[in-house]
């Protein structure tokens, strides 16, 4: 090895070692960031609790709410957690044709969950069941709303990042942006199983 490629491989190292760093800088702020969202999840968590039995003469979850269909819509969440998870394998062979079929599948998903919240939401308030009813209806409407706007942002996200891997690849900053997107995305599977076992689950017992 003569000293041009010595040097090379040393300028190399230090920019993969720079992108390694920055990498982790931004993993490490996402991680705050989803910390202060859970924070916030955990106030409306606490604010249904206390307003979950107020009907104010209203119906309540056993009148509203229909298990088999929110188990189908729970079902889009969850799957599409897993094919998420397939991309991210997919990423880290170096397999992109199969990065960019999992996201797909991934952003349909959601986007048939997110149609039907909205269904939902519009039957409960066609049928005079709208958030300003009862302490239970704005408590449920109002947590179920943010994770639904979380998740379509979510959607955003992904097709931005689908069309960076179509354009760049997997450079450093795009397999970075896909990991913190995963965490994202994990994320609010979880607390939708929150939400499910919390307000859908427990409100028919």
């Amino acid at each position: 090895m003569n000293t041009t490629e010595a040097k090379n491989m040393d300028e190399a190292q230090v920019i993969a070692a720079e992108h390694a760093h920055h990498a982790e800088i931004n993993t490490f702020g996402f991680w705050i960031y989803l910390m202060s969202d859970l924070v916030i999840f955990s106030v409306l968590f606490a604010t249904f609790a206390v307003l979950g039995k107020n009907y104010a003469g209203g119906p309540g979850p056993t009148e509203l709410f229909h298990l088999p269909y929110l188990f189908i819509e729970t079902m889009f969440l969850l799957l599409s957690s897993v094919t998420f998870g397939f991309s991210m394998v997919a990423m880290n062979e170096h397999k992109k044709k199969a990065v960019i079929i999992g996201l797909i599948i991934t952003g349909l998903l959601g986007l048939g969950f997110i149609g039907m919240e909205l269904y939902e939401f519009r039957e409960l308030i066609m049928a005079g069941h709208g958030p300003d009813k009862s302490g239970f209806l704005s408590s449920f409407f109002t947590l179920v709303a943010t994770h639904g706007t979380h998740v379509t942002f979510g959607l955003l996200w992904l097709v931005v990042m689908i069309i960076q891997v179509i354009r760049q690849g997997f450079s450093y900053g795009v397999r970075s942006r896909l990991v913190r997107l995963s965490l994202f995305w994990h994320f609010l599977d979880i607390v939708w199983v929150g939400v499910f076992t919390f307000i859908y689950l427990m409100g028919m017992v």
